[in-house]
This record gives C-alpha cells, structure tokens and sequence, in this order.
C-alpha cells in the first residue's frame, strides 16, 4: 500500500545509517532533489549510493556527498566537468568508487527486482572492470558474470501519480527510476501531480503502484 506521506522529511524517515540506496537521474535530469536534500537533514550515514551519475555541481548527490553521509558510490559516469565534490572526496580517499558500464548498472537493478541471480553479459571482458569475476565461454566467446545490485531504499521522481501509487514519468527524466523501484526493498517518490485512481492512461503506467511505499507531492 502506497503511503501519501505530508513532507519529504516524513518520506524519508526511518533510512538507516549503512543503507545502500538508489537514487534516480540521468546528470539533473529525474533526480529527486527534494528526498535527497530531507535525506541530508534526516542525517543517516554510512550510505552506498547507486546513481547513474556521482553527482553535479552543489546540488542534489552532491550535496549528499559533501554532507559526508556516503561511503562508497556505485555508478557509470563518476565525473564529469562538474562533479568536483566527488572528485574531492576520492581523491582524498574519502569515498570509494564502484564504476559499472551504464548497460551492466541498470541490468543489475533489473536482476535484483526480477529474482535474477545473475547474468552473463560481454560488456567489460577484458577491461579492469572484470577483475575477479568470474567468466564463461559460450559459442566460443567470452562472458562476464554480473550479479544483481539491491537497495535498502530507492528515492526516485515521477511526473505524475494516482493515489495508488501508479506512476508516470516524463520524457528523459524516466532513466533509471523503473528499476530502482523493482529492486529496492522500499521505494520512495517525490511526485509533481497527484491524481485520482483512474485517471491516468492505463497504457502510460510504467511502475505499478505494487512497487511504490511511500510518495510525497512536490508541485515544482
């Protein structure tokens, strides 16, 4: 049962210091900025962040990041011309670094909320990326084996939701968000319109309802 919580401070509530947690967006694009700035005040520590990215300028990720609320990033573009918080940080050996190619990142998501124990995949044989993992040959090639990535929390954004907690996304800001609230154990969103059931298309669903445990309405 979906949850239409009052505030992103109630949304994210009761997340634990040692959580792993998948935050949505594509750079900016998708990214809860609203959770991720309660998860700042809310104040857990000790946090394995999963996100596409490894977070832009001063905002959002980043904020999180110079919080010192994280330990360990997984992601498949950790810098870019404005990632200097994170740049910083793991420089100065205050963060660790898990860099997955983005194909492998979202399949591993999609593994775990699929009940997938792992995939064999080509992408990264070869490459430093598959250093101490096993590997295969099948029609006389060869192939890695990724196994899934969980999260404790998935703190995710839609466009648009009923109050049954079915969502729609917009355009690119779609990314990661579907995966991340299969595999988490509880998905958290920050919506932009609330809706009554029934009014949103039945074929514009992308995530059910069933995946999404608390929600919170953030008009801008």
């Amino acid at each position: 049962m979906t949850v239409l919580c009052v505030s992103a401070d109630e949304a994210v509530s009761g997340i634990a210091d040692g959580s792993t947690v998948l935050v949505g967006g594509f750079g900016t694009a998708g990214m809860p900025f609203e959770l991720i700035d309660a998860l700042i005040r809310q104040g857990a520590r000790d946090l394995t962040v999963v996100s596409n990215n490894a977070g832009n300028a001063d905002t959002g990720l980043a904020a999180l990041l110079a919080a010192g609320q994280v330990r360990k990033v997984v992601c498949s573009f950790p810098r870019q011309k404005d990632s200097w918080v994170f740049d910083e940080l793991y420089r100065s050996g205050k963060i660790e670094l898990e860099v997955a190619p983005q194909g492998n990142l979202a399949e591993r998501m999609r593994a775990a909320g699929a009940g997938i124990g792992g995939f064999y995949t080509r992408t990264g044989v070869g490459t430093l990326l598959a250093e101490g993992k096993e590997t295969r040959e099948f029609d006389g090639r060869t192939y890695v084996l990724e196994l899934p990535i969980a999260g404790d929390v998935a703190l995710i954004s839609a466009h648009t939701a009923d109050t049954l907690g079915n969502l729609v996304y917009r355009k690119t800001a779609r990314n990661f968000a579907p995966v991340m609230a299969t595999a988490a154990t509880t998905t958290v969103v920050q919506v932009r319109h609330v809706v009554e059931p029934g009014a949103l298309d039945p074929e514009a669903v992308v995530t059910p309802g069933i995946y999404v445990d608390r929600m919170v309405r953030v008009p801008s």
